[in-house]
Parts: structure tokens; C-alpha cells; sequence
């Protein structure tokens, strides 16, 4: 296999991780170690995926674990461990319990795999990924939160279903937080490069909006039993790739900010370019005056949060 001294590793065994191993392992993209607190969870999710090799054409190792050792020069970490949501419960809810499981898994990471880049699908996604970046100490480049791409990926959903297009030729652009505080982008977001606000009407694109902000609650509410893992597992191997393949994508992810867009010292969900080295560039956009006002709202929020519930 071409890339088959590529090696990622997967934290947290659960469907999200399990999933995004999946993928990955579709993908071909390399050896995969699948790492739990609970061994024989990992170890069987493991050999179950190992054992679907020859239907999926994979031909890279995938092996689970619960020893840190085991991901020993991994090229990419996508960290997935912690709490679930349970019904009724907000992703902020999480904080105490996650932040904990977060400074666990950071410093296994510093320790067995310290020149990896991070990719973080651990809720209150934006506040962990702040989290992993203090208990790393690793560049700010090598630590992105996957978030827009999974509420972009909802958004083109919901966008293409009310055009009645093709997934395909939808491009949705959602910023802020991964939380209530998203930012859809209508004026950003297309169809075969055709903006919505020319395709649908305005109480159809509120509402589109406000179905994207609330899609991992509507999940959770319908399951009854646990979170949304297909789509978020799915979108962090997107954007496990593109790291490990240097393709340079453009899309929405959390990153730490430096005065971008008004706002520091915070991780928030803005545009950026993907590739071998992280977060190689954010792309400010020229919002207008409402559009930049939710943004910032949305990253104050997190920074408020960072003070008062993780002590920053």
C-alpha cells in the first residue's frame, strides 16, 4: 500500500472513534491504532474492522490497545474520548467531566506521539481543544477541533434537501462555536456556486440555520441513548486526511485565534486551510456587521467559559 507507513492513531473506542477508524481504513490511508482505557473494547472493534480487510481492499494494520506506547510516531491523533450527551443535557454540561479525561490523553500524546497533529472531536468541542493545546504545549497549528466540517456537512444536508439538488453541489459554510452558538453563513453557503439567499426564501434559510445550530441536540433527542457518531466520526477522518495527504482543504475547523476576526486567545470555528503542517492558514473572510457581531459573541462565550468553568 502506498501509504502504509502513514500511522493514525484513534483515542476512545466508542462509535465516534470506531467510526472514524472505519473510515479511515476505507480510505486507505494507512496503519490505524485504535487506543481505549478499556482494552478489550479497542482490541475488538479492531479485529472486528481487521476482519472486513479483504472486503474493503485494506491492507494496513489495524490494532487496538489501551497502552500509550502503542502510538508511538503517529503521523495524526484524533482524540474522541469522553462523555457522551445524554438527553437534556448541553455539550457545556460535559466540561467538568471531559476536561479530566482531556488532560489524561494529552499527556500520553506529548509523551509517546509528541510530533503529531491533533485533531480533537471531544465535547465542548472548542473548550477541549483549547484544553489538549495547554496540556500538549504542542505549536497551535498542530491542534484543530473538528467541528465545521460536521456542521457544514448538516447544513449541506438540510440546504440540499431544500433546493432539491445533489449533496455534491452544495458548499455550506457554518463558523463559531460547536455548540448553540454556531454561525451559519447563508451568504457563504452555495449551490453549483449559486449562493442560497438567491435560491430560498428567508424563513426557509432562518430555519435551515437554526436546524444546523440545534442538529447534534435533534440526534440526541431521537436516539434517546447516546450521541450522533456516524457523521462527527466521518468528518474528523476527513480531516485526518487531509493532514496526512497534505491536500490543503479549505473548510471550517476550530482554531486558535490571535486577534483574527477581533477575537484572541480562543479556539472558535473559522475557515482555514488544511494540510501536512495543521492549520497552515486562516482565512478571514469579509463579514458584515451581524455576521462578525454572532461570530464574536460566539467566541466570547467560549472565552468565558475558559475562565470561569476551566480556570484560564
Amino acid at each position: 500500500m502506498a501509504n502504509s507507513r502513514k500511522k493514525i492513531a484513534v483515542i476512545g473506542a466508542g462509535n465516534v472513534g470506531a467510526t472514524c477508524a472505519f473510515v479511515l481504513a476505507q480510505k486507505k490511508l494507512g496503519d490505524i491504532v485504535l487506543l481505549d482505557i478499556y482494552e478489550g473494547f479497542a482490541k475488538g472493534k479492531a479485529l472486528d474492522m481487521s476482519q472486513n480487510g479483504q472486503v474493503l481492499n485494506y491492507d494496513g494494520s489495524l490494532t487496538g490497545t489501551s497502552n500509550y506506547e502503542d502510538i508511538a510516531g503517529a503521523d495524526v491523533v484524533v482524540v474522541t474520548s469522553g462523555f457522551p450527551r445524554q438527553p437534556g443535557m448541553t455539550r457545556e454540561d460535559l466540561i467538568a467531566k471531559n476536561a479530566s479525561i482531556v488532560k489524561q490523553v494529552g499527556e500520553g500524546i506529548k509523551q509517546h506521539a509528541p510530533d503529531s497533529i491533533l485533531v480533537m472531536v471531544t465535547n465542548p468541542l472548542d473548550l477541549m481543544t483549547y484544553h489538549m493545546q495547554k496540556v500538549t504545549g504542542f505549536p497551535a497549528n498542530r491542534v484543530c477541533g473538528q467541528a465545521g466540517v460536521l456542521d457544514s456537512a448538516r447544513m449541506t444536508h438540510f440546504v440540499a434537501d431544500a433546493v432539491g439538488c445533489s449533496e455534491e453541489d452544495v458548499q455550506a459554510m457554518v463558523l463559531g462555536g460547536h455548540g448553540d452558538t454556531m454561525v451559519p453563513l447563508p451568504r457563504f453557503t452555495t449551490v453549483g456556486g449559486i449562493a442560497i439567499t438567491h435560491l430560498l426564501d428567508e424563513d426557509t434559510i432562518e430555519a435551515i440555520c437554526q436546524r444546523t445550530a440545534s442538529g447534534g441536540g435533534e440526534i440526541v433527542k431521537l436516539l434517546e441513548r447516546g450521541s450522533a457518531f456516524y457523521a462527527p466520526g466521518s468528518a474528523a477522518a476527513i480531516m485526518a486526511e487531509a493532514v496526512l495527504m497534505d491536500r490543503k482543504r479549505l473548510i471550517p475547523a476550530s482554531a486558535y485565534l490571535t486577534g483574527e476576526y477581533g477575537l484572541d486567545d480562543v479556539y472558535i470555528g473559522v475557515p482555514v486551510i488544511l494540510g501536512a503542517s495543521g492549520i497552515e492558514r486562516i482565512i478571514q473572510l469579509e463579514l458584515s456587521n451581524e455576521e462578525l457581531s454572532s461570530l464574536q459573541k460566539s467566541g466570547n462565550f467560549y472565552k468565558t467559559q475558559l475562565t470561569e468553568l476551566l480556570g484560564y
